[in-house]
C-alpha cells in the first residue's frame, strides 16, 4: 500500500473547513425547508384532487412529447456547455456533455436543492481535465449564461404579451439597474484581501476573453434561447395535459413566470416555488389557482420521467467505475488541496 504525504506548507486553520461545511449544510437545510413550506401551504390551500386528476390524464403522447423536447433541450444545454468550457480551456466532447447534462438533470430533479447535479457535473469534469476549479467554473458560467438569456427573453415576452406582472415591469427594470450599479460599485471598490480581489479580476478576465468572446457569445445565446424554447414548449404540453384551454399567447407569459421561479434554489427536488408561483400566476390571469398548481405538478412529473435517461447514465458510470477500481492496485493517497491554474496565476502575480 502506497501512502503519499501532503507536502509541508502553511498550516490551514482546522476549524475553517468545518465551519464552512456547517454553513453550507445549514443554508441548504433552510432552502429545503423553504421549498417544503411553500409546497405545503399551496397544497393546504388548494388541495390535491385536481392535481391528481391532471396527473392521471398524462398519456403516451404527453410523455413522448416531453421525452423529445427534453432530448432537444439537453443537446442545446450540452452544446452551450461545450462552447463555454472550450472557451475557458476546459474542453468537453459533445457526446460526453450530453450524457453529463442528462445525469445532472436527473440528480437535480431527484435530490433536494436542485443544484446537486450541476455540482456533480462540474466536479467530474474538473477531475477529467485535471483542473477542479476550471471544471466547476465551466458549469457556473454555462448555467449563468443560460439564466441571463432566459431572464432577458422573459422580460421581452412579459413586456409584449399580457401577463399578471406586466404592470410591475418598470419596478423590475429599476431593481435591475440598482443591482447593476451596486455590482459595478463593488467591482470598482473591491473588498477583501489581495488574493480575493485578484481572483475576482482573473475570473472577470476569464469570462470576458472566453464566454463573452466574439466567436462564443452569439452561439451561447442561440443555444440558450433554444433551450428556453424547449422548456416553454414542455410547459405548454403540461398545461394542455392538465386540461387548460387558454390560448398560447396567454400561456407563454405564464410559462416564463414559472420558469423564473424555478431558478430559485429554495426548492425540494424542484418542487415548491414552481407550484406556488404557478398557482398565483394562473389565479391572477383568471385561469384559477388550482389549474396553475395542476399544470406545475404535471410539468414536474413530465420533467422527472423525461430525465430518467440520466439515471441510466449514472448507473453505467458507476458500473464502469467499479470495474476500473477492481483492476487497480490498492492505493491510499493523502493529496494536497487542488490549486487551479487560475489561482496559481493570481498567486504568482
Amino acid at each position: 500500500m502506497t501512502v503519499t504525504e501532503r507536502p509541508a506548507g502553511r498550516p490551514r486553520a482546522a476549524g475553517a473547513p468545518v465551519t464552512a461545511g456547517r454553513r453550507l449544510v445549514h443554508s441548504s437545510s433552510l432552502r429545503r425547508v423553504g421549498g417544503a413550506t411553500v409546497l405545503g401551504v399551496v397544497v393546504w390551500r388548494l388541495g390535491v384532487h385536481q392535481s391528481l386528476r391532471a396527473v392521471g390524464a398524462i398519456d403516451a403522447r404527453a410523455l413522448v412529447a416531453a421525452l423529445v423536447l427534453t432530448a432537444l433541450t439537453t443537446v442545446c444545454c450540452a452544446w452551450r456547455w461545450r462552447l463555454v468550457a472550450t472557451a475557458i480551456g476546459a474542453e468537453v466532447r459533445l457526446g460526453a456533455a450530453v450524457a453529463a447534462c442528462y445525469r445532472s438533470q436527473f440528480l437535480n430533479t431527484a435530490t433536494p436543492g436542485g443544484v446537486l447535479g450541476d455540482l456533480h457535473r462540474g466536479v467530474q469534469h474538473g477531475r477529467r481535465t485535471g483542473d477542479a476549479g476550471r471544471g466547476l467554473r465551466s458549469v457556473v458560467w454555462e448555467r449563468t449564461a443560460g439564466q441571463v438569456v432566459q431572464a432577458v427573453l422573459a422580460v421581452v415576452v412579459l413586456s409584449v404579451l399580457p401577463s399578471p406582472v406586466r404592470a410591475d415591469l418598470p419596478w423590475v427594470w429599476a431593481a435591475a439597474l440598482v443591482l447593476a450599479g451596486l455590482g459595478l460599485a463593488r467591482r470598482r471598490h473591491g473588498s477583501g484581501g489581495r488574493r480575493q480581489v485578484g481572483l475576482r479580476s482573473a475570473w472577470l478576465v476569464e469570462v470576458r476573453r472566453g464566454v463573452l468572446a466574439a466567436r462564443t457569445w452569439p452561439l451561447v445565446t442561440l443555444a440558450s434561447a433554444l433551450a428556453v424554447a424547449g422548456h416553454v414548449l414542455t410547459f405548454l404540453v403540461a398545461a394542455r395535459t392538465a386540461g387548460v384551454t387558454a390560448s398560447v399567447s396567454q400561456l407563454v407569459p405564464l410559462a416564463f413566470v414559472v420558469l423564473l421561479a424555478m431558478g430559485v434554489p429554495a426548492n425540494l427536488a424542484g418542487w415548491g416555488p414552481r407550484e406556488g408561483v404557478a398557482a398565483w400566476a394562473f389565479g391572477a390571469a383568471g385561469l384559477g389557482a388550482g389549474t396553475g398548481l395542476s399544470t406545475a405538478v404535471v410539468y414536474g412529473v413530465l420533467v422527472l420521467v423525461a430525465g430518467l435517461p440520466g439515471a441510466a447514465v449514472l448507473v453505467v458510470a458507476q458500473v464502469r467505475a467499479r470495474g476500473s477500481n477492481a483492476h487497480r492496485p490498492a492505493t491510499t493517497t493523502v493529496a494536497p488541496p487542488a490549486v487551479t491554474s487560475l489561482e496559481t496565476e493570481v498567486a504568482r502575480g
